[in-house]
């Protein structure tokens, strides 16, 4: 498949509900993780997009904010090590002390990448020796990111799981290689619930040429009606 030199091969893999939806309502405390697994007909096969989850890349690109909704900063347990490193954008920041803590100390290493000169992670750094900061000025350039990502830090391959106004950037600046995607059966509905893309919508004839095409590599119909889809996106 054809990519850029200058920066790692990418994948953007999430779960979604027929009609695209990639959380369950347009409120925080709303997550396919936290529900999908007490809805009847949704529940039986879900554990499908987990054991496909850890087959995915060994670098993990996140938001503060997605980590903030599956409870980080709140958790109290002592967590088990994996193998996955994680690259995790925010800036508002989303993440508090314990949550950056907790992070630390479950993956194999941490990249916070920030504007914020006031983020909790860099009272983390003398004690978490797995822990990078990325530190962007003004905006965060996602490409200059991804750069940095191989050319400093050895990433060849790396496994996009943000949310839709993000997921939006990625794609249509050209930086997805591919997607892979669970279908779990159900309807969501919602305008204002999260889709796989959002953003700004496109309102010209001339943004049409923002609308990527997808080559299908595969489609593998799983049990209790889920669907796991792979596409090549044509940049």
């Amino acid at each position: 498949m054809p990519m850029s030199n200058n920066r790692p091969f990418t994948t953007l893999f999430l779960i979604e509900s027929l009609d695209g939806k990639i959380s369950t309502g347009d409120d925080d405390g709303r997550d396919v993780d936290v529900d999908f697994p007490t809805i009847k007909g949704v529940k039986e096969g879900l554990h499908q997009y987990y054991e496909i989850e850890k087959t995915t890349d060994p670098f993990s690109l996140n938001t503060g904010r997605v980590m903030a909704k599956i409870g980080v900063n709140d958790r109290k347990e002592k967590p088990t090590k994996i193998g996955c490193s994680f690259i995790i954008i925010d800036s508002k920041p989303h993440l508090t002390a314990k949550g950056v803590d907790y992070l630390a100390r479950w993956v194999k290493h941490l990249f916070l990448v920030t504007t914020n000169e006031n983020h909790p992670v860099f009272d983390q750094t003398k004690k978490h020796k797995n822990l990078t900061i990325i530190k962007f000025d003004k905006k965060i350039n996602l490409k200059d990111l991804l750069t940095q990502m191989k050319n400093e830090h050895g990433v060849e391959r790396l496994t996009i799981q943000s949310g839709g106004t993000l997921n939006s950037f990625w794609i249509r600046e050209g930086l997805v290689d591919q997607v892979s995607i669970v279908i779990a059966p159900c309807l969501v509905g919602g305008k204002d619930t999260q889709s796989l893309v959002g953003g700004e919508s496109l309102h010209s004839k001339k943004d049409l040429e923002k609308i990527k095409a997808l080559k299908l590599i595969s489609c593998n119909v799983l049990k209790d009606s889920y669907v796991h889809l792979r596409y090549e996106v044509m940049n």
